[in-house]
């Protein structure tokens, strides 16, 4: 469900205030996050969605890893997962999903947590997913409210991997960028989140179904800061910008964009199909993150000792606030 249609919803939904919720719906964080001691505090979330890959036990990895990435954007580690299952079992082999739910249980146990049961519902398309729950250190909890000026982010994984998705469903996209892409969306964002908790990041999403500028919005509105990003120094999927120079772009893409019309400005120089790669809804994309300015070197060193490729993307700006502004490169 695109960004607009799921705020309209929102409004109607009464909030449900409590001194032990540290972190609800007001902020678009990634995950709820309640209280439970001095020391403790609760982080639940959910996503699941419908196959993007063939390869059942493929696709259970990659939903299982979407799905762990919020308990990762919020600080924590995950502890319990529970399966969320829709699936046609009239019409398919069961085998299937017995590769599906297997694919996300090596996946929760390699996060360290374990499979504590699940639901299941008959339904045309499959779908699959986890609810997850975690734990955190209130003092050392994550969320996108609290990125400040004259700090860089940092962005863990490259980005087209919906428009490589749309191009697999085509049968159009190469085998460098099915096999970069698939391995990166079935990664944990585990080592990412630790190297940011031992660097004392406060201010973190995951990149996921809104795409760059749509979670990077939600980072700039709850922060009350403006975020300025500079396209050539984003990492992207192989064939991901020629893929979509060809058209091969997911609806959803234009939902985040008409969404965000008026708070996101590009320099003049930013064509199309680079617009539509920022916009582009992300499969158990990277996290994005925020360290303060002379940092980053010591940041993106510690990410590669731990095998993670990241980049220094752009920069927290005080004004305007709540808005994004994309420059081809960065300004010295």
């Amino acid at each position: 469900m695109g960004p607009g249609t799921l705020a309209k919803i929102l409004e109607q939904v009464p909030q449900m205030p409590s001194d032990r919720l540290l972190v609800g719906p007001e902020t678009s964080d990634d995950a709820g996050v309640y209280l439970l001691d001095q020391e403790r505090a609760l982080i639940q979330t959910i996503d699941f969605f419908t196959p993007i890959v063939d390869d059942p036990y493929l696709f259970g990895q990659i939903a299982a890893a979407n799905a762990l990435s919020d308990v990762y954007a919020m600080g924590g580690m995950p502890l319990t997962a529970m399966n969320v299952v829709c699936f046609p079992s009239r019409k398919l082999d069961l085998g299937i999903l017995r590769e599906i739910l297997r694919g996300g249980a090596d996946k929760v146990l390699e996060a360290g947590a374990v499979v504590v049961g699940g639901h299941t519902v008959e339904d045309p398309e499959p779908k699959y997913g986890l609810a997850v729950t975690g734990i955190v250190h209130p003092d050392k909890l994550m969320t996108n409210a609290r990125a400040q000026p004259g700090e860089v982010l940092i962005l863990t994984k490259p980005l087209g991997s919906g428009i490589i998705s749309t191009a697999i469903k085509a049968g159009m996209a190469g085998p460098e960028a099915v096999q970069t892409a698939t391995a990166a969306m079935a990664a944990l964002n585990r080592a990412a989140a630790e190297v940011a908790l031992k660097l004392g990041v406060r201010s973190c999403t995951d990149v996921t179904g809104f795409g760059l500028l749509g979670h990077a919005a939600e980072m700039a509105l709850a922060s009350g800061a403006g975020l300025r990003f500079w396209l050539e120094a984003i990492p992207v999927y192989p064939q991901a910008l020629e893929l979509a120079a060809m058209g091969l772009v997911p609806g959803g893409a234009y939902a985040n964009r008409s969404f965000l019309a008026d708070r996101v400005s590009f320099a003049g120089d930013v064509n199309e199909a680079e617009q539509d790669l920022l916009f582009d809804p992300q499969t158990s994309g990277g996290l994005l993150f925020t360290v303060p300015a002379g940092r980053e070197e010591e940041c993106l060193n510690r990410l590669r000792e731990r095998g993670v490729l990241a980049a220094v993307v752009g920069e927290v700006v005080a004004e305007p606030a709540g808005r994004i502004e994309v420059v081809r490169v960065r300004r010295s």
